[in-house]
């Protein structure tokens, strides 16, 4: 019966810290679930609350390093976030799919390259 519950717990927190990893250079809360999924697997791996400790760690370095810089490179980090949000919603054929809604199907420029 504990085997069986390590796995669940396995397998609940590994699809909670990738839905988190894929969440994070979008706006919303991708860091808080890439957290709550390793804190779900810290509940019953080792390995897994010395990476929670680790990535706290780091998070908090980043955003006070990135809170003593100027303006200029916090717009830059939010210009260079904003560009990878846009690439992927190309790459996933967001803009072609929105353009057929409003009528714009002829802006195939607009169409990923993968569908």
């Amino acid at each position: 019966m504990r085997r069986t519950y390590r796995i669940c717990v396995g397998i609940v927190g590994t699809l909670v810290l990738a839905a988190g990893i894929i969440a994070i250079p979008y706006p919303g809360p991708g860091w808080l679930i890439v957290f709550a999924g390793l804190a779900i697997l810290a509940s019953e791996f080792e390995w897994a609350q010395r990476v929670l400790h680790y990535a706290r760690g780091k998070y908090d370095a980043w955003t006070d390093w990135l809170g003593r810089q100027s303006l200029l490179v916090r717009l830059t980090v939010l210009a260079a976030t904003g560009l990878v949000v846009m690439a992927t919603l190309y790459l996933l054929n967001a803009f072609y799919l929105v353009a057929g809604w409003v009528g714009l199907e002829e802006w195939t420029w607009l169409q990923s390259p993968f569908f």
